[in-house]
């Protein structure tokens, strides 16, 4: 049986909390681009404490990337997911627009729940530099976009897909929380988030 692990909104919170100065001290972002749908929250309470005086806030636009897979479970209201093998669009960045342009020469953060395969940050990253770069390249501009990944958990075991090499050469890859290879439940997935959290506070340390 797989073992769950709930979290709750308090410790997405604090995590993203506790992760928003290094991000700041290692790589200042001018945008987000959060993964549908895990990474909506930690990105938005992200963009609160990334904030600095009298500066704006910092975008946050999405994109929708799928890859996993509800298997059939023999109880209905415990299903399990398990990764599937290819990662599917359902959200993406409208390239006839401006919103290409305004990524050539920036910062930006790409925001996530967990990294479990990372196949589908792997893609997230490889397609947003291909796409930029195209828009690079439409400006006859020579700026160079950074890209940078935060996620709430990584899951300590063995990756299938992978990040540029720079990036984790530079630190451009931040995680709150390395836990065990565990199915993690987060709030925002919860039907009932008072069960939610009192599993949550029913469980041992994680």
């Amino acid at each position: 049986m797989v073992e769950k692990v709930y979290v709750t909104y308090n410790e997405v919170h604090k995590l993203c909390q506790a992760s928003a100065d290094r991000i700041l001290n290692d790589f200042t972002p001018n945008l987000m681009i959060a993964i549908g749908g895990g990474g909506y929250v930690p990105a938005r309470i992200l963009r609160s404490f990334l904030k600095r005086p009298a500066a704006p806030n910092i975008p946050i636009q999405a994109i929708g990337l799928s890859l996993y897979e509800q298997l059939p479970s023999s109880n209905p209201s415990n299903p399990v997911e398990t990764p599937g093998t290819k990662v599917t669009r359902t959200q993406w960045l409208d390239l006839s627009s401006l919103e290409m342009v305004n990524l050539v020469g920036k910062n930006v953060l790409i925001v996530d729940e967990v990294d479990d395969t990372r196949t589908t940050l792997e893609y997230a990253v490889k397609e947003l530099q291909k796409d930029v770069q195209a828009a690079a390249d439409k400006l006859g501009s020579g700026e160079k976009t950074q890209f940078s990944v935060f996620v709430l958990h990584n899951k300590d075991k063995t990756k299938k897909g992978h990040l540029p090499q720079d990036m984790m050469d530079d630190e451009r890859y931040l995680a709150a929380r390395t836990v065990l290879d565990v199915w993690i439940c987060y709030p925002w997935e919860a039907t009932d988030i008072d069960e939610h959290d009192r599993l949550a506070a029913s469980q041992a340390s994680y």
